[in-house]
């Protein structure tokens, strides 16, 4: 069989793609916003369910922070009781966590408390009698001062108690490690 250009004599010349003229604005964003929202929900879905950020405190003794999760490691800082950690991950012995400022560091799960303790960020901190910005201040606590975590309100004010046995609310924003 011959091919088409030698049986006209006319040599054969490769199909063109002609374009499509372009979508109108409201078109294209629309496409676009379809398929972003098609993508968050895909990867919603594989996500599974979220969960909420867990805190962690050193008990009463001071803690070593290590660089990995093993004696041998290099060890990076020593911290105060009560310090609070965001738990990133907790294997056998070992907990990674993540502090106030976003360092990641090991520490071993023996050194942490069931309690759960909050530190002040603000210079200074009021620690008032009830929920309420026009309460009486019971006492102020120091940027870094560890306190009690007793009950979060839901309300932006979390009740709190001091070392030395003070309980008052202070504002969430105001402390970190709830």
């Amino acid at each position: 069989m011959k091919s088409l250009a030698i049986l006209t004599g006319m040599a054969m010349k490769p199909a063109m793609h002609v374009p499509s003229p372009p979508l109108p604005l409201s078109q294209r964003a629309r496409g676009t916003v379809r398929g972003c929202a098609s993508f968050l929900l895909m990867a919603l879905s594989l996500c599974g369910t979220v969960q909420a950020v867990e805190h962690v405190s050193v008990g009463d003794g001071t803690a070593i922070l290590y660089d990995a999760p093993s004696l041998k490691a290099k060890k990076l800082f020593v911290v105060n009781r009560y310090m609070p950690f965001e738990q990133v991950v907790s294997l056998d012995n070992w907990v990674k966590v993540r502090d106030h400022s976003g360092g990641l560091y090991w520490l071993e799960k023996r050194v942490l408390t069931n309690k759960k303790y909050v530190f002040a960020l603000n210079p200074m901190v009021d620690v008032r009698k009830d929920p309420d910005e026009g309460a009486a201040r019971l006492i102020q606590v120091r940027a870094q001062v560890a306190l009690e975590l007793l009950e979060n309100t839901g309300t932006g004010w979390i009740k709190v108690r001091h070392k030395d046995g003070e309980t008052g609310y202070v504002r969430s924003v105001e402390v970190w490690g709830e």
